[in-house]
């Protein structure tokens, strides 16, 4: 049933876009592709990087002589989807809200934004810090994993838990970039990190014979390299303005409280969309841990084609907020439109991808041949999560540019507690495939609630948003 709504939700897309497609190779005058490329390409490359180093991490973990190896660094990264991924509305807002003043073309809002951003960073850092072993004690008891897995995983989380001011500053500034329609240099930024942590990743892990803790290890000095190269890039693209930066004005009650509140809308949204993930690890962690390792292989096959598409997902963001600050919309309507088309391809590609090549990346990712055939099994799920998703990921972009946090969070609100988990309760005598249909249910179930949000609310939305900017 979700392979056959998959199909007529794309097959109808490709149907309204194969028009623009066949536009696109006989006019040069045509959206603003190249625009998007321009913002979209350096942002895949760089998002890419990422779930290329979880398969680095995946494939030396599942190299090793057991898979407890590979099932502690995942119990442990679950918490810090928790923790770091929970808190990339610093990212999200910050992106959205330079966006504006980009467009807007407000170089002093530009520079307070990414104080007031960097200050709330540092401060939920040191809040971490000062709570790591009551943040590890709850982490660990909601878990409930196996003993031996346990004890690898907390080795792991209290090395990592020191990447935190890195981290989350670097969420800060990847986003004032973004914003102001720079990709190179996050692209710069998340390679040398990634790089970094790749490299140090075999030293300690390969030669060293540091199994979890070489891999933690490796990400922290890996995540302050990057922010001292992102700190440099700041400091030398500063904007310029005719007015001087005052801390009445980058502290301004309205503006902090407006910002607080639009993170909130996106911390709650983070967090239902980690604890769907982070459920279904945990849900799968029951079923033992050959499942648990099959389901983290898989979902590295998620997460890359998450963040190829996000790419475009970042071009709309950036690309929107611009709009909406200078009140172009015609450059609102084609940003939409062409990001849109794009994602659909390459959601098709990814789906190919996953059905022609998907075993053999398996097989290169671990010898542990009972995680193989696992992995094998459930495989068909993710050959149709690139199509049930593609619309979620596109309008998180678009939301995110236009600054409708409220909206994102009762998107998912909606998916998770009256799909997602009714779903996993009804398909639990399924085990592990009930799991991947709760999965696919809960992508499809975003798709289309945000895409009947846009379309039913299309005219609304952008006569507020333009009210909002007068």
């Amino acid at each position: 049933m979700v392979f056959c709504i998959a199909g007529f939700l794309v097959l109808t897309l490709f149907k309204a876009y194969f028009p623009r497609i066949f536009f696109f190779f006989l006019n040069k005058r045509i959206f603003n592709h190249r625009q998007v490329w321009q913002l979209a390409l350096p942002m895949i490359i760089a998002n890419i990087s990422t779930p290329l180093l979880g398969l680095i991490d995946t494939a030396v973990m599942g190299h090793l002589d057991s898979a407890n190896y590979l099932a502690a660094v995942t119990v442990a990264g679950l918490i810090f989807n928790f923790l770091f991924w929970g808190f990339g509305f610093l990212r999200m807002g910050t992106s959205g809200l330079s966006a504006q003043a980009f467009g807007a073309n407000d170089s002093l809002a530009l520079k307070a934004i990414l104080i007031r951003a960097i200050v709330l960073a540092l401060s939920i850092s040191l809040l971490i810090l000062l709570c790591q072993q009551a943040i590890a004690t709850f982490s660990f008891y909601l878990i409930n994993s196996h003993e031996i897995i346990e004890a690898l995983a907390q080795q792991y989380f209290f090395i990592r838990i020191w990447s935190a001011p890195a981290t989350l500053c670097q969420y800060v500034i990847l986003g004032w970039f973004l914003g102001r329609q720079n990709t190179r240099s996050p692209l710069f930024i998340v390679i040398m990190t990634n790089v970094c942590n790749i490299c140090l990743d075999l030293l300690f892990v390969v030669h060293y014979g540091l199994a979890t803790e070489g891999v933690a290890l490796a990400s922290v000095l890996a995540e302050y390299t990057g922010l001292v190269v992102g700190v440099i890039m700041v400091c030398k693209s500063i904007p310029r303005s005719t007015h001087s930066l005052s801390w009445a004005y980058v502290f301004q009650v309205e503006k902090i409280k407006a910002m607080l509140y639009m993170n909130s809308h996106l911390f709650i949204r983070t967090l239902c969309l980690i604890f769907t993930f982070s459920f279904f690890t945990v849900q799968g962690a029951k079923l033992g841990s050959t499942i648990l390792a099959a389901n983290a292989i898989l979902m590295n096959f998620q997460t890359f084609m998450a963040y190829a598409l996000d790419g475009f997902a970042h071009a709309a963001e950036a690309l929107i907020g611009r709009a909406l600050g200078a009140k172009n919309k015609v450059l609102f309507q084609q940003s939409l439109r062409t990001a849109g088309l794009w994602s659909v391809l390459f959601a098709f590609l990814f789906t190919l991808l996953f059905s022609y090549a998907g075993k053999d990346i398996i097989s290169a990712l671990t010898h542990l041949s009972t995680v193989r055939m696992s992995a094998n099994e459930y495989l068909p799920w993710l050959i149709a999560l690139p199509l049930l998703s593609v619309i979620s990921f596109l309008l998180d972009g678009v939301f995110i540019g236009a600054t409708l946090s409220r909206q994102m969070r009762d998107c998912i609100l909606f998916s998770l507690l009256l799909v997602f988990l009714p779903a996993w309760h009804y398909t639990q005598d399924l085990y592990n495939h009930g799991l991947w249909l709760s999965l696919c249910l809960f992508m499809l179930a975003r798709s289309m609630v945000m895409m009947g949000y846009y379309l039913f609310f299309k005219r609304e939305i952008f006569q507020l948003l333009c009210l909002a900017h007068k």
